[in-house]
This record gives C-alpha cells, sequence and structure tokens, in this order.
C-alpha cells in the first residue's frame, strides 16, 4: 500500500468553493477534478455541475473532494472519509474483508469506469474507508 492516508472531503454542492477556498489558503494545486456530467455515470440534470472526484495537492498533502448526490445529506463533523490505495487485488480484498467484518459496505468491492478496483466500507466504529486499487 502507498505510504499515505488521504482524508477525503464530501459537499452538498458547494465542494468547487471549498476547493478554490482551501487553494488559496493552502497555496496548494486543484488536480483531476472531474463533474458528474463529465463522467461517464448516470447522473440527473440537477447533478451535472456538482464535483464527482477532485484533488487538491500540494508537496506531500493530498486531501480529495466531491459533492453528494442531489438528496442525499451531507452531515458536517461527519462528512470526511479516508482513502486507502493498495497496491494489488489481493491488498484490496484483504482491506474490504477486514474494514467490513462487523461493519457494512456502503459500495461493494467492483471495478469502476475510472480503471480501479473500488469500495466504500463504514468500519464497526463509524469510520468510512474509500478503498482504491489504480490497476492502470
Amino acid at each position: 500500500m502507498k505510504g499515505q492516508l488521504t482524508p477525503y472531503l464530501s459537499f452538498d454542492g458547494n465542494a468547487k468553493q471549498a476547493l478554490e477556498f482551501y487553494k488559496e489558503v493552502l497555496g496548494a494545486e486543484i488536480i483531476g477534478l472531474q463533474t458528474f456530467g463529465e463522467a461517464d455515470y448516470p447522473t440527473p440534470p440537477e447533478a451535472s455541475d456538482r464535483v464527482m472526484h477532485a484533488q487538491l495537492k500540494k508537496g506531500d498533502i493530498s486531501i480529495m473532494f466531491s459533492d453528494t448526490f442531489p438528496g442525499q445529506s451531507v452531515v458536517i463533523g461527519s462528512n470526511i472519509s479516508l482513502t486507502l490505495e493498495p497496491e494489488s487485488d489481493e491488498e484490496i480484498q484483504n482491506l474490504y474483508n477486514a474494514l467490513s467484518k462487523n461493519g457494512k459496505a456502503l459500495n461493494e468491492l467492483e471495478d469502476t469506469f475510472w480503471g480501479a478496483k473500488y469500495a466504500r466500507v463504514q468500519d464497526q466504529f463509524g469510520t468510512i474507508w474509500e478503498l482504491n486499487y489504480q490497476k492502470s
């Protein structure tokens, strides 16, 4: 697994504003900004301008951002998850099994349109983990 744990922040339609704010505060760079409308994903028109995924980077600092789908709520204070980036199929499967035991899978482990194997899991303590093994 890569040696970095990355926070993932969720917003209710204002992720772009948050990205710009943190970019200025941290002197960072926005990379990989993709809206739901730009993704190969079925999206209602009201979600097309929402951020599906973006990353803010400065040196070793990395923070990921997204908006929720319309109708999904964001609870301030619990709108953060942690991203782990394993380096193999075996490693992501082991992480998925361990974190979902006595917890629950929010998104089952599966191949994605962005070329990764991905899952979202809430562990037994309520912590949400994004598991993303980028194959390509």
